[in-house]
This record gives structure tokens, sequence and C-alpha cells, in this order.
């Protein structure tokens, strides 16, 4: 029997992949949200809707009875400030997520629910985490919607016949336009404008922590799994690719994949620096005849989450490590190798006519 998903989000880092796996299944139909309508070439039902509009929610979802699963990855834009952006805004997020899912609870259609947080549960942007994370530990009290979202995600269902499941994924690749936190269109710009300088592309930070990724195939992956896997439900789950890196050791290997030479350490601001080469990105657009996106529109607020990511004018040398025990015991092992991912994704911005090719 056909389920139907819908994907809150849908044209996000995250939510994107989810709706072209989910699309692409032939054993779902998939519901898009979003402002925009995603580059998606599988058949899919796209829903544009502000999602902070209560009675506009009301109206698009109410009766909905056929929407079975619900991944809600959307977020409240948020603005860069220093080294972090601002607290995501505790009551619009949580307000966006009530708005979605009162008139589809109401419909009684729903089964589950996936809901994402991140490391910032453990308090990754506030201090040196313990290493591996893990989902038992107490929660680690600052302001953040999570604990909102969470909170009414537990009560809401309390009685009720329906599940959920949270995912707390480390550093997300995936393809997405324009999104606050999304690191591949941000090194592929930067090789980019190196290779049309005819200048090597040192790695601009100065990190040498271990961390951890998670492809956003990966999430699309265990978002299946937890709708389907009792395992799966009503649990908190940590999730990564399987393996670890270091931003200077895999620079080589993002440098060769996009055919731009390398050079040791060369800390700059990706901010500061696209802000200066902005006219040689258009330079590079003209060229090439990539989609007309200026690059702002293709970065987003990406380079202040690089500059943060790259540990650009900050010390942050500790590892940023989570366990991820407790989803393999529970029955969800699939993995992926990072450096293959950074090469899958530069190709897939290529593939789409957004980053130049590569000679």
């Amino acid at each position: 029997m056909t389920k139907t998903i819908l994907i809150a989000g849908a044209t996000g880092v995250v939510g994107h992949t989810a709706l072209e796996y989910f699309a692409a299944s032939g054993e779902w139909e998939a519901i898009a949200v979003s402002r925009r309508k995603p580059d998606c070439i599988d058949p899919f039902e796209h829903i544009a809707v502000d999602l902070t509009d209560e009675a506009r929610c009301r109206d698009v979802f109410g009766g909905r009875a056929d929407v079975s699963h619900v991944v809600y990855t959307a977020l409240h834009e948020k603005q860069w400030k220093g080294p972090w952006p601002e607290p995501d805004p505790v009551g619009a997020n949580l307000d966006m997520l009530r708005n979605l899912l009162e008139p589809l609870l109401a419909s009684g259609g729903i089964e589950h629910v996936t809901l994402l947080q991140g490391t910032k549960a453990y308090g990754v942007h506030m201090r040196e985490i313990p290493a591996p994370a893990k989902e038992r530990w107490p929660r680690f009290e600052h302001e953040n919607f999570y604990w909102a979202q969470e909170d009414y995600i537990r009560e809401r269902q309390a009685g009720q016949r329906w599940h959920w499941t949270i995912f707390r994924p480390q550093i997300i690749f995936g393809y997405s336009i324009g999104s606050a936190m999304n690191l591949i269109p941000a090194i592929g710009a930067l090789a980019a404008i190196c290779r049309e300088e005819n200048r090597p592309m040192g790695f601009p930070g100065t990190s040498s922590s271990v961390l951890e990724a998670a492809d956003a195939r990966l999430l699309a992956r265990a978002f299946e799994w937890a709708a389907t896997a009792d395992a799966g439900h009503d649990d908190i789950f940590n999730i990564t690719n399987g393996d670890i890196f270091i931003w200077p050791n895999v620079w080589p290997t993002i440098a060769a994949a996009l055919n731009v030479a390398t050079e040791p350490g060369n800390a700059v601001s990706l901010r500061d620096l696209f802000r200066d080469k902005a006219s040689v990105w258009d330079e590079i657009v003209r060229k090439h005849g990539l989609r007309p996106l200026r690059l702002h529109e293709l970065v987003g607020r990406s380079d202040f989450y690089a500059d943060m990511g790259f540990n650009f004018g900050a010390d942050r040398s500790g590892p940023r490590l989570v366990s991820t025990i407790k989803i393999r015991q529970s029955g969800f092992g699939e993995c992926l190798d990072t450096e293959d991912a950074f090469a899958y994704w530069l190709n897939r911005y290529i593939e789409q006519g957004v980053l130049p090719p590569v000679e």
C-alpha cells in the first residue's frame, strides 16, 4: 500500500534530498512544503504556504487524511552575528511546527512524525562537548527551539497511536541553494574563484578538530527506517556517516575533485572574500553559462557558517564527536564515506549548472 509523506522545508539541505529519495522510491507519494518549488524530476505535489500563518495552514492541511508521515525540516530564518547565528526564535519555530501538525493530526491520518535537532542539543556552539556525546545524557539547558518542539511533540503524542522520531545529525552535506548552513556550495564557489584567478585554494581556516558529518542521502534512508521500524519509534538518535574527518586532511581530496591546486593553510574569511569577489563570480557565471545566480544567492549565509566551521578567527580545537551506538543497536547501520560524499555533492552542483564544469 502506498504511503504519503509530507516533507516540510523541501528546498533545504535535508528536505530536498529527502524529497528526491521518497519521490523516486515508488513506495511513497511525496508532498513538498516550501516557498519555492523544489527541483525534483520525479512526481510530487508541491504546497507553497507560509508555516507562520496559522489560519492558512488550517485551510491547506485540514482534511488531508491522506498524509500518513511527516518529515519536518523547516527552520525559521536566523541572522548571523559573530561566530554563530543568533538563537533560532523559539516561539516562531514552535508555532511553525504546531501550525502544520495540528490540522494534520485532526485529520486522523498521521502515523509518524520525524524532527531534526543537531549537536547544538549538546551545546557544541557554547562549549567543548565531552566526546562522544550520547542521547541518554541529561538535557543541556539553554535557549533552544529544539526543546520547545520536543516537549510539544511528546505532550501531543501522549496516549495517541502515532509515533515520532528525533534525529541529531552532525555537519550535513547536501544540495540546496541559498541555505544558511551548507558548506558544499561555499567550498565550490571558493574553488571556482581560485581557478578563475589561477591561484591555489588553501584551506581557509585553522581547524584541526576531529569531526563527523552526515550526508543528506543517509538521513533520507534513516527517515524511512524511523517511519517503518518499531525500533525507531518514540526515541532520539544521533546519526553520522560513520567515519571521522579533519578539514586539512580532506582538503586535497576536495581540491582534486574540483581540479584546483592546493597549498598549505591560507586562513581567510569566506564572508569577506565573497563580498570582494562578487564580480569575479558573475564573470564565471557568464563564461560557463551557469544558472544566473549571484554569489550571495548561491551561498546564502553559508559563508558565515563556513567561517565558523573552519574555525576562522576562533579557537575551537576540541573534538566534536557523537556516539552512534544507539541507532546501530536499534537496527539502522548504514554508512557513507565522507570524502566520497564531498566529491558526490560537488559534482551534483556541477551537473545542475550551478558550479562550473571541471576540465
